[in-house]
C-alpha cells in the first residue's frame, strides 16, 4: 500500500500519523509526506532555517518517510494564496507519488492552515476524473493533530469522528514521540496536548475503542475499489 499525508506545516504529518508511518514503513508499505508550508515562518520558538531544514530530515528518515514534497507557501497566511496554487501543488504531489491513500488534516481544526490544506487537498484528490492517466486514489482520511483537532468549536462545522484505527502498539508510541521531540522548540510539558504524555494517553484512549493497547484514529471519507 502506498500512502500520501498531506499536511500543513512540518511536524503535522508526526503528531497526526507518526506511529502509523513507523508502522507501514517498517511492515513493508510506502509512505510520502508532502508539506504545504515548509518553513514555518510564524513558529513559536522555531529553530533556524538549516536547523528546521535538518530536524524534517532527522524525523523523516527516522519514521521511514520515502519521499517529500515540500511547498513554501505562506505560515498562517495560506488562505492569502489562490486556492488553484494550493491545489496544484498537491497535485503534482500526487502524480509522483501515485499513492492509494491520501490522508490530511480535519477541515474542522482550529489552524486556519490546516483548513486550507485539506480543503484543497479535497479538490485535488478529484484528479484522476480530468487526467485519465493520473492513479486513481482508492482512499481519503482525516487524521487528528493533537492541540488543533480537539480545539474544534466552530458549532458549524462536523466534528473528527474516527471510524478507522490503526494499531501501532507501544513501540510506534515510542517511535512518534522520538520522531515528534526532533523537531526543536515542539514539545511541551503535560498537560500540554503536544506532551509524551498526552501522545501516549490519546494512543491508549484510542486503542481502548477498539480493543487494543495503543492506535492512531483516522476518519476515512472516501473509499472507491
Amino acid at each position: 500500500m502506498k500512502y500520501l499525508i498531506v499536511v500543513a506545516h512540518p511536524d503535522d504529518e508526526v503528531l497526526g500519523a507518526g506511529a502509523s508511518i513507523w508502522k507501514w514503513s517498517h511492515t513493508g508499505d510506502e509512505v510520502d509526506v508532502c508539506i504545504m508550508s515548509t518553513e514555518a515562518k510564524a513558529r513559536a520558538f522555531r529553530p533556524e532555517d538549516k536547523e528546521l531544514d535538518d530536524d524534517l530530515n532527522s524525523s523523516s528518515e527516522y519514521l521511514g518517510i520515502s519521499q517529500k514534497f515540500e511547498g513554501t507557501f505562506p505560515n498562517i497566511e495560506m488562505n492569502t494564496v489562490p486556492h488553484l496554487q494550493l491545489v496544484q501543488f498537491i497535485e503534482s504531489a500526487i502524480k509522483e507519488s501515485e499513492p492509494d491513500v491520501i490522508i490530511t488534516h480535519h477541515p474542522a481544526d482550529t489552524n486556519n492552515d490546516h483548513l486550507q490544506t485539506s480543503m484543497a487537498c479535497q479538490e485535488a484528490i478529484r484528479l484522476f476524473q480530468r487526467r485519465p492517466e493520473v492513479k486513481r486514489v482508492k482512499e481519503f482520511w482525516y487524521m487528528e493533530v493533537p492541540s488543533c483537532t480537539e480545539w474544534k468549536i466552530n458549532n458549524a462545522m462536523q466534528d473528527f469522528v474516527p471510524n478507522c484505527y490503526v494499531e501501532v502498539g507501544k513501540e510506534g508510541v515510542d517511535a512518534k514521540i522520538k520522531a515528534l521531540g526532533m523537531y526543536r522548540g515542539v514539545m511541551r510539558p503535560y498537560p500540554h496536548p503536544r506532551s509524551a504524555e498526552y501522545i501516549a494517553g490519546l494512543a491508549a484512549v484510542r486503542g481502548s475503542q477498539w480493543g487494543v493497547n495503543y492506535a492512531e484514529s483516522f476518519e476515512v471519507v472516501l473509499r472507491s475499489y
